[in-house]
């Protein structure tokens, strides 16, 4: 598979890192209904996974919208939050929504992309629309987990869910590390 020399260019310049702070995330979003505003740093003392996602209304991130929806009662029971981003408006939001039957977390608005950006999941390639991005953020406001996927591969809601309790161990887990089995150091 060739890389273009414009995203080598793009992988080389990117800066967010584990362990890094959380960027900044303060956007209006829809949730149980009702819209309201959504800050990270309301948020410390939980964990929150960040869920970027390229857009309502489309093929693939229904499924994983749907998805996570399904599990937010799994990662609220280790004390996790869910946050979901696009750079679709609150009424794309609000229709989209009630045309899925309810989603059990927030969905974000970031319309001019700058969230999108500050997190390095926008896509160059579209903007301001968000690649397929997910990131786990510690209690003390670090990111601990991040991975972009391409456009068309919905990412594993079951993935995300077991790297969330794997990182609130605090030990090293092995590959395919599952509750319940040994960590190490």
């Amino acid at each position: 598979m060739r890389i273009s020399q414009r995203a080598a260019r793009l992988c080389i310049i990117r800066r967010m890192r584990i362990g890094a702070a959380a960027p900044a995330l303060a956007l209006p979003g829809i949730h149980d209904g009702r819209r309201g505003s959504f800050d990270l740093a309301r948020m410390r003392g939980s964990w929150v996974v960040v869920v970027f996602y390229p857009a309502d209304f489309s093929f693939v991130c229904p499924t994983e919208v749907t998805g996570f929806s399904a599990a937010a009662p799994r990662f609220s029971e280790i004390g996790a939050r869910l946050l979901g981003i696009s750079a679709d408006t609150l009424e794309s939001h609000e229709a989209w929504v009630k045309e899925l039957g309810g989603v059990a977390f927030p969905l974000l608005a970031d319309p001019d992309g700058s969230t999108i950006r500050s997190w390095e999941a926008d896509d160059p390639s579209d903007p301001p629309r968000a690649q397929r991005a997910t990131f786990i953020v510690s209690p003390d406001g670090i990111v601990l987990y991040c991975v972009t996927s391409a456009r068309n591969v919905g990412r594993s809601v079951e993935e995300t869910l077991r790297v969330a309790r794997a990182l609130q161990t605090g030990r090293m887990c092995p590959a395919d590390w599952k509750p319940g089995m040994e960590t190490a150091g």
